[in-house]
């Protein structure tokens, strides 16, 4: 079954002020990320494992707060092999697990906060429900918390700087893309691409956001690669963000 070896990825190295930024996404031939609230059924499982061997190469996997709560979190990689290829690599255990929230009304029972095997942090943004911020911190998960103003930067600064983390792999949601991409901080976009349309006005997209980009500040893309799969129907993409 063709497919592209995600396992062999190269990346450059980062920036000095945060992690070499990648995301990853599923969507329908429409361009939707959502079916019933969740990307669940948009995606084979050529298109999981892929998504997990993009974790291989993940210092920290990040979810925002509504994927968490749909769809739960995790920077698991599902497959003794791909740890193996990991920890050959020189890279011990698991990625880090992190989420962002502006309320910290996150559901506690996930495993997210529950598992044992991986580290895991969340992000919270200043002013956050003091209540909310203790019941995470009770979970044993590290809490940071973020300023009003520009709070991504801030959490990428961290994750560079106090986690060492040199490649962030962003997992969605599609608001948490666009604010990515909003302060020009994602490298570059996976996406795959599955035989299905989903329709809906408001339907989300992989990357999502109050405002819309302008011609002028739109971004720019360069593909990389796009391997078909004829046994799924879908399409691989790798884009590179132009600079």
């Amino acid at each position: 079954m063709p497919k592209p070896d995600y396992t062999a990825l190269e990346f450059p190295a980062p920036p000095d002020d945060r992690p070499y930024v990648i995301v990853n996404m599923v969507m329908s031939v429409d361009g939707k990320t959502v079916v019933e609230g969740t990307e669940q059924g948009l995606g084979s499982p050529v298109d999981q494992r892929l998504m997990r061997e993009l974790r291989v190469h993940a210092d920290i996997v990040l979810n925002g707060a509504e994927t968490l709560r749909v769809s739960g979190s995790s920077s698991r990689l599902g497959d003794p092999i791909l740890e193996s290829i990991r920890a050959a690599r020189g890279r011990e255990g698991l990625p880090i697990a992190a989420t962002i929230t502006a309320s910290a009304n996150l559901p506690l029972d996930r495993i997210f906060f529950t598992a044992p095997d991986f580290d895991a942090v969340v992000y919270v943004a200043r002013g956050a429900p003091a209540d909310s911020v203790r019941a995470l911190r009770a979970t044993g998960r590290q809490v940071v918390l973020l300023p009003k103003r520009n709070d991504l930067a801030a959490m990428l600064r961290h994750m560079r700087g106090e986690l060492g983390a040199s490649l962030l792999l962003c997992e969605g949601g599609p608001t948490l893309n666009a604010g990515l991409f909003a302060i020009d901080a994602v490298d570059e976009l996976f996406i795959t691409i599955g035989p299905r349309i989903v329709g809906g006005r408001d339907t989300l997209t992989p990357v999502e956001g109050e405002r819309a980009f302008t011609r002028r500040t739109m971004k720019q893309l360069e593909l990389v690669s796009a391997v078909p799969n004829e046994a799924t129907g879908e399409l691989y993409c790798r884009y590179r963000v132009r600079r």
